[in-house]
């Protein structure tokens, strides 16, 4: 390689995904391109945030109490008397399908405070196993046994209305906020379904649902995918042709984003990196083996997979593919809509929430979550594999690839959270902008929890 190219591809590793971009043959509209940087409050992040059971605490009251968060999928509630049980941080709720829509209940009697139900299903009513109080599916109480036993009860029955949290519903998923004060769900969301308005979200289905316990606080498994800067450590065979260094960070609010760039390799990949090799890489081509797709050696292996994903997209979104710009096809589109979900944009189909183990601070469940476009009729949702510790994710096929990624990432959760238990320093320190995704969401904690 002369010194010309290798200043050219240093350029290209060097160089933001914001002008990156603009030298694609379909480059992205304006508005996703523009800049929304974030100056971080502090890039000093208190150890006890990931290891305090106090901190815990706080979370729950003062977060998940307050906060609007995703619960389900539409399509998991698909008729009038679905539910699904949505646990969070030791607190449980009902969200339920009536003929008036959506409702989210506290799941709990109000007589003896039992679970109403353990599982997800279908009823006409939510009925206490205990002693056979029933509530409507509108929450209104139905029945009481011996109600001369109760007269209380009797006396104002409003009153025994189950407690209901409010619900809001974007792009297919349901959200729930157990404050009655909070503020409006779509106030919450800013403009993140302008950004979304291109990926039709509504219009998808549940095709594969993995979820996974693993030991290690949620935002330790959230933030392995707040940035790109561990792909050379983490994910090695991607370091020739998914950029970390140059990628996009943006905030907007409740959500931010961070793209990292395909095609171009990490900054400090050693050696050259040509072009069909990077394409071979992004393939995963064996040696000797022919390309799958057209390649020309005038291409770049950015343009030949944006070609070749426009096509594949053809087959569902016919002439409306070519409106596609280069982006939406080969980058890694990661959004986080706070406190804990990541719908991925771009034409990609990957979701994932973190959430805390029921009432354990030192555990989490990580979800990941193909929501995949249809045509015609919405097929069912899949139903959730659940691996326990240890358990890999290559036991849910389902995954594909994606599977392998994921055993790369959880290496890591367990080993930080030991190691943050260990430190005798009592900051972690994050990166000014790569890594401001997790200053963003840690400064939002610090507003929400108020210390």
């Amino acid at each position: 390689m002369t010194t010309a190219p290798r200043v050219e591809e240093r350029a290209k590793r060097t160089t933001l995904w914001y002008d990156l971009v603009q030298d694609d043959p379909h480059p992205p509209p304006e508005y996703l391109r523009e800049r929304f940087s974030y100056e971080p409050r502090s890039t000093q992040i208190p150890v006890t945030r990931y290891t305090s059971r106090e901190w815990h605490e706080l979370e729950r009251t003062r977060l998940w109490r307050k906060v609007w968060q995703m619960a389900c999928r539409e399509e998991n509630i698909p008729d009038v008397g679905s539910y699904v049980v949505y646990d969070i941080a030791g607190d449980s709720y009902l969200v339920v399908r009536t003929r008036n829509g959506i409702k989210a209940f506290v799941n709990a009697c109000l007589h003896r405070g039992r679970a109403l139900k353990d599982y997800d299903g279908r009823c006409s009513e939510f009925r206490c196993s205990f002693h056979g109080f029933t509530w409507r599916l509108d929450g209104s109480l139905r029945y009481t046994p011996a109600p001369t036993e109760f007269p209380e009860i009797e006396a104002n029955r409003d009153d025994w209305a189950l407690p209901e949290a409010k619900v809001g519903v974007w792009g297919g998923f349901v959200f729930i906020n157990p404050d009655p004060d909070a503020e409006p769900f779509e106030t919450f969301l800013g403009t993140l379904p302008d950004h979304f308005a291109r990926w039709d979200f509504e219009h998808r289905y549940v095709q594969a649902h993995v979820a996974k316990k693993i030991r290690c606080n949620w935002k330790v498994a959230q933030e392995a995918f707040d940035e790109g800067l561990h792909l050379g450590a983490t994910h090695p065979q991607s370091a020739p042709y998914v950029g970390d260094a140059n990628a996009a960070v943006d905030v907007y609010g409740n959500y931010s984003r961070q793209i990292s760039p395909s095609g171009t390799p990490i900054e400090d990949l050693p050696g050259e990196a040509l072009e069909a090799d990077i394409l071979k890489r992004m393939l995963d081509v064996r040696e000797g083996e022919d390309l799958p797709i057209p390649f020309a050696q005038r291409s770049t292996a950015r343009d030949a997979m944006a070609k070749a994903g426009r096509e594949r997209w053809r087959q569902v979104l016919g002439d409306e593919a070519d409106d596609i710009c280069d982006a939406e096809l080969v980058d890694h589109w990661n959004y986080a809509v706070f406190p804990n979900l990541h719908p991925w944009g771009g034409y990609n189909r990957i979701v994932y929430r973190f959430r805390p183990n029921g009432d354990r601070h030192n555990e989490s469940i990580f979800e990941v979550m193909f929501v995949t476009p249809y045509r015609g009729e919405r097929p069912p949702a899949a139903q959730i594999t659940e691996l326990d510790f240890g358990e890999p994710w290559t036991n849910a096929p389902e995954l594909q690839t994606l599977g392998l990624v994921m055993e790369q990432d959880t290496f890591n959760m367990e080993a930080v959270q030991r190691g943050l238990e260990t430190t005798r320093r009592p900051y972690v320190t994050a990166s000014k902008f790569q890594e401001g995704m997790i200053t963003w969401r840690h400064d939002l904690l610090t507003r929400w929890i108020g210390q």
